[in-house]
C-alpha cells in the first residue's frame, strides 16, 4: 500500500468551492427567499438532494478517491468522473427550487445564452465532445501532469454534465423540459457515443495513458487490467445509469397518462 491509497487528504479548493456553493444555497432558500418572497420553502427531499450532491462532490475530490485517481488507478479516476457527471448534477438540479433560479434566468442575456446551451442537440454535443476530448491520450496526460488543468477539467465535466441533464430535469418554465418521450430518446442517443468511447478504452490491447503505465501498482492490477476495468465502468454502470434515468422518465410519463 502506498502513502496515498487510503489517506484522507483534504483539498482547500474543493472545500472552499463546496462550502461557497452550500452557503449560497442555504442563503437563497432562507434569508433571500424570505426577504423577497421568492417562493415556498423547498421540500425536505429537495434540501436532502442538494446536500447529497455536496457530499458526492466532497467524496469524489477528496480522500481516497482523489488520491487513488491521481496517483494509482485509471479505474478509480473513471469512478470519480462518473460521480461528477452522472450523479452530482442530477442531485444538485433536483435540489434547486425553480424560483431560486428564475430571477437570474429572467435576465434577457442570461436567458438567451441558457436557451442556446440547453437545446438538446447543443447540450448533448457539448457533453460528448468534452468527455471524448479529455479521454484522448494527449489531453488526458496533460490533465494529469498539470494541477490547474486538472481542476479546470473537473469544472468542465461538471458544467457540461449539468447542461446535459437540464433538458430532462429543468426546474424553470423559461427553460422547459423535453416531453417525456423526447427526453427518453435524448438520453438514449447521448449514451451511444459514450459507449463507443468506453468500448475503445476497454478493448484496447495496449495501455493508452502513460501516466498510469508509470504509476505504482496496487490491488494486483496491471496497467492494462486497470485500463480495461476503467473502460468497463464507463461502459456498463454508465450505460445502466442512463437506462435508469430513461426508466424514471417512462414511469413519470405512464403515471401522468393514467
Amino acid at each position: 500500500m502506498g502513502p496515498y491509497e487510503w489517506a484522507w487528504s483534504l483539498h482547500p479548493s474543493v472545500l472552499i468551492g463546496t462550502g461557497l456553493l452550500g452557503a449560497l444555497y442555504f442563503w437563497g432558500i432562507g434569508p433571500l427567499r424570505r426577504r423577497f418572497d421568492l417562493g415556498p420553502s423547498p421540500a425536505a427531499w429537495q434540501v436532502a438532494s442538494f446536500c447529497g450532491g455536496l457530499l458526492v462532490l466532497l467524496l469524489a475530490l477528496n480522500g481516497p478517491m482523489h488520491d487513488l485517481s491521481d496517483y494509482y488507478l485509471f479505474s478509480a479516476h473513471m469512478v470519480q468522473h462518473l460521480l461528477l457527471t452522472l450523479l452530482l448534477p442530477p442531485l444538485l438540479i433536483a435540489g434547486t427550487p425553480g424560483w431560486l433560479l428564475r430571477p437570474l434566468v429572467r435576465r434577457p442575456a442570461v436567458r438567451a445564452v441558457a436557451r442556446v446551451l440547453t437545446k438538446p442537440v447543443v447540450a448533448a454535443l457539448l457533453y460528448i465532445v468534452t468527455i471524448t476530448v479529455w479521454h484522448l491520450a494527449p489531453f488526458y496526460d496533460l490533465m494529469m501532469r498539470s494541477h490547474d488543468v486538472h481542476i479546470a477539467t473537473h469544472l468542465m465535466f461538471i458544467v457540461a454534465a449539468t447542461i446535459l441533464w437540464w433538458p430532462v430535469m429543468s426546474t424553470v418554465p423559461e427553460l422547459p423540459r423535453l416531453p417525456y418521450g423526447m427526453g427518453m430518446l435524448y438520453l438514449f442517443l447521448v449514451g451511444i457515443p459514450m459507449q463507443v468511447v468506453a468500448a475503445l478504452i476497454t478493448l484496447s490491447d495496449e495501455v493508452l495513458y502513460p501516466w498510469y503505465a508509470a504509476a505504482p501498482r496496487t490491488w494486483g492490477l496491471t496497467p492494462l487490467d486497470d485500463q480495461q476495468l476503467g473502460g468497463l465502468l464507463m461502459w456498463v454502470p454508465g450505460n445502466l445509469w442512463m437506462f435508469l434515468a430513461i426508466g424514471v422518465l417512462f414511469l413519470k410519463w405512464a403515471k401522468e397518462t393514467e
